[in-house]
């Protein structure tokens, strides 16, 4: 069983907002910092980690990104501020993970 991560992305404070899932948080997350991967995020400029959520098997994790991502907007914006209410950039909490 492989562990995974569900993750949001922004470009600013209560801007466009990414959802995904990876196995590799760090790395994907970099990726998105980076801008090295043609895409939504790239196109958004969405290279603020906000929110992610860790989970045992990457297939709950996947499932967890699906369930967000047909949530309202409010909904995801809410659990973002509740977590982290000033959208802080959480890159640097995430190192050596």
């Amino acid at each position: 069983m492989k562990s995974g991560a569900v993750y949001m992305m922004a470009n600013r404070k209560n801007g466009t907002i990414y959802t995904g899932s990876t196995s590799k948080l760090v790395q994907r997350v970099y990726q998105h910092r980076e801008m090295v991967v043609e895409g939504f995020t790239k196109t958004h400029g969405c290279v603020r980690l906000v929110w992610f959520e860790v989970h045992a098997d990457l297939r709950e994790a996947r499932l967890r990104e699906l369930q967000i991502k047909r949530w309202k907007r409010s909904w995801k914006v809410r659990m973002i501020e509740e977590a982290n209410p000033d959208w802080r950039d959480l890159w640097f909490e995430i190192q050596g993970r």
